[in-house]
C-alpha cells in the first residue's frame, strides 16, 4: 500500500479547494494516509508516494501556480504515480464536450507526456458570481455562463475509488 499520498491543487475561489479536500478525505477512507495542500506551500515531494495534482481553468489554461508546480517537480512526477485533475466549466453535460474537447492544457502537454500521468479528467465547476471581480462578472455575463455549482460528486468520488484501487 501507498504510505503517503499528496492532493496538490491551486484554487482562485475554492472550488477546487474543496474537490481536492474530498479527493483527500476518500483515499484516507480507503486506508491511506492523504492529504490536500495547496501547491504554493509544498516545497518538496519527498515522503510522498504518488501524487493527485488539480487546477482551476480559465480560459484554456491552468492557473500558473499550478502550471509552476508540474514543471518545477517534473522530475520526481515523472517518477512516481501521478494524476491529473482539472475543474471550470459549468452547466450540464459532459464537461469535454462543453470544452470541445479539451482536456488539459496545450502548453503543458508537452510536460504531462514525459510525467505521464495514470489518469487527466475534467470536472464541472463553479462559478459564484458573489466572489468574482467587476470584470470577470462582465465576461461570465456576455458569455451567458451558467451560474452555480455543477460539480459532479458521484463523478468525483468515482476516479478517487479507481485510483485507491489502482494504489493497492
Amino acid at each position: 500500500m501507498v504510505e503517503k499520498v499528496l492532493v496538490a491543487y491551486a484554487s482562485k475561489y475554492g472550488a477546487t479547494a474543496q474537490i481536492a479536500e474530498v479527493i483527500a478525505l476518500r483515499l484516507a477512507r480507503s486506508g491511506f494516509d492523504a492529504e490536500a495542500r495547496d501547491v504554493k506551500e509544498v516545497t518538496s515531494l519527498s515522503g510522498y508516494k504518488a501524487v493527485i495534482l488539480g487546477s482551476g481553468v480559465y480560459a484554456g489554461l491552468w492557473l500558473k501556480e499550478a502550471a509552476g508546480f508540474l514543471k518545477a517537480h517534473e522530475a520526481e512526477l515523472a517518477k512516481m504515480p501521478v494524476w491529473f485533475f482539472s475543474d471550470g466549466p459549468t452547466g450540464t453535460g459532459n464537461p469535454e464536450e462543453l470544452m470541445k474537447g479539451w482536456r488539459f492544457p496545450e502548453d503543458l502537454k508537452p510536460v504531462a507526456e514525459r510525467i505521464k500521468p495514470r489518469d487527466m479528467v475534467f470536472f464541472h465547476g463553479v462559478i459564484d458570481i458573489s466572489k468574482l471581480k467587476f470584470a470577470e462578472k462582465l465576461i461570465v455575463r456576455a458569455l451567458k455562463a451558467p451560474v452555480g455549482d455543477f460539480r459532479d460528486w458521484d463523478m468525483i468520488h468515482a476516479w478517487v475509488n479507481g485510483i485507491a484501487k489502482a494504489l493497492k
